[in-house]
C-alpha cells in the first residue's frame, strides 16, 4: 500500500489569478478518498525539512535569504509568490514530504506527494512558483543516506525542468530527463542529460511514441537505483498553458509507461504531481486521480 504526503498548509493563499489551479491540493485528497481509491491511513503529514539537507542542493546564502524573507523584489517577481513565513513553511513541508515519500518508496515500490514537482527552482534562485527543488533535494538525500547510488529524474511536465537540469548538470549520479513543449516556459532552456522538446500541437500517438523511444534510450544509457517522477498534467489539450494536444487517455497511458518502466527495473519511485492548468478543475482532478488509480493497479 503506497503512502501520500499531504499537509493542510500546502493550501496556502496565493496571488489572485493563481488560486484556481491550487485548489487541487485541497480537492484531490478528498476525491481519492471519496472514490475509494485510497484510505485515509495512506496519507501522512510531513514535518519541516532540515535546512542542512536543502543546502546540499541549493546555495546556502540563497536558502538563508529565502527563509529570512530577505529576497529582493525582483527575485520575488521571478518566483511569482508574495514572500511570507507561510510560503516558506509550505516549501519546507513539501520538500520533506518528497524525502519521506522517497524513503517509503524504497520499501513500498511507489509513493506520492500531493504537492511538489518544483522543478524550476535552481541552485541560487527560484522562479515559476518554485522556491526549493523538492525532488532534487530528495535525490541528494537518498544518495547521502541510503544505499542508492544512481537516481533518474523523469520530468514529464509540459515545462522543462530547468532548475533540476542546472542542479545536476554534469552529474554522473543523477540523470535528468525532461520531455516538454519546445515553445513553452522557460524560454531559455537549460541542459538536462536528455531533453526532448515537443513541437506545438503534438498529439497522442506521437507523444507516446517519443516517450517510449526516450525510455528505451535511457535504459541503455543509465541504470538507476531509484526514480523520481514529475507527473504534471499540463500536457492536456485543454490546458491553458500547455500547447500540446494530449487526451486524458494519453496522460494516463504516459503514467502507466513510466510506472511499468520503474517496475521493470525493480526500483522504487516517488511521484510529485507538478502542474495542471485546464479551465475545468474536474479535468485536472481526473488526470491526477488516474495516476493514483494506476498505482493501485500496478503496485497492489
Amino acid at each position: 500500500m503506497y503512502t501520500i504526503a499531504f499537509h493542510p498548509q500546502y493550501i496556502h493563499p496565493v496571488p489572485e489569478g493563481h488560486r484556481f489551479p491550487m485548489l487541487k491540493y485541497d480537492l484531490l485528497p478528498r476525491q481519492l478518498v471519496h472514490r475509494g481509491i485510497v484510505q485515509e491511513t495512506q496519507f501522512f503529514e510531513p514535518g519541516m525539512v532540515a535546512l542542512e539537507h536543502v543546502c546540499k542542493v541549493h546555495d546556502p546564502l540563497y536558502v538563508d535569504r529565502f527563509v529570512q524573507l530577505e529576497l529582493s523584489a525582483q527575485e520575488g517577481r521571478r518566483i511569482g509568490f508574495i514572500q511570507d513565513q507561510a510560503i516558506v513553511a509550505r516549501e519546507r513541508l513539501l520538500v520533506q514530504g518528497t524525502i519521506d515519500g522517497a524513503m517509503n518508496a524504497l520499501k513500498d515500490g511507489i509513493a506520492f506527494n500531493i504537492a511538489g514537482g518544483t522543478h524550476h527552482a535552481s541552485i541560487a534562485h527560484g522562479e515559476g512558483f518554485c522556491m526549493l527543488n523538492d525532488q532534487a533535494i530528495a535525490a541528494r538525500y537518498l544518495l547521502d543516506h541510503t544505499a542508492v547510488k544512481k537516481v533518474l529524474i523523469i520530468d514529464l511536465d509540459v515545462h522543462q525542468g530547468n532548475g533540476t537540469a542546472d542542479i545536476f548538470e554534469g552529474s554522473t549520479e543523477v540523470f535528468t530527463f525532461s520531455m516538454h513543449g519546445a515553445a513553452n516556459y522557460p524560454f531559455h532552456k537549460s541542459r538536462s542529460h536528455l531533453d526532448v522538446a515537443l513541437e506545438t500541437d503534438t498529439e497522442d500517438e506521437t507523444y507516446l511514441s517519443v516517450l517510449a523511444d526516450s525510455l528505451a534510450l535511457i535504459r541503455k544509457r543509465f541504470q538507476p537505483d531509484f526514480i523520481f517522477y514529475q507527473a504534471g498534467v499540463d500536457i492536456l489539450e485543454s490546458d491553458k498553458m500547455g500547447k500540446l494536444k494530449c487526451s486524458l487517455a494519453t496522460c494516463m497511458q504516459r503514467d502507466r509507461m513510466v510506472m511499468e518502466f520503474a517496475r521493470s527495473l525493480k526500483v522504487g519511485m516517488q511521484c510529485s504531481m507538478g502542474g495542471g492548468y485546464s479551465p475545468e478543475i474536474t479535468t485536472i482532478l481526473e488526470a491526477h486521480t488516474n495516476t493514483y488509480l494506476l498505482a493501485g493497479e500496478l503496485y497492489a
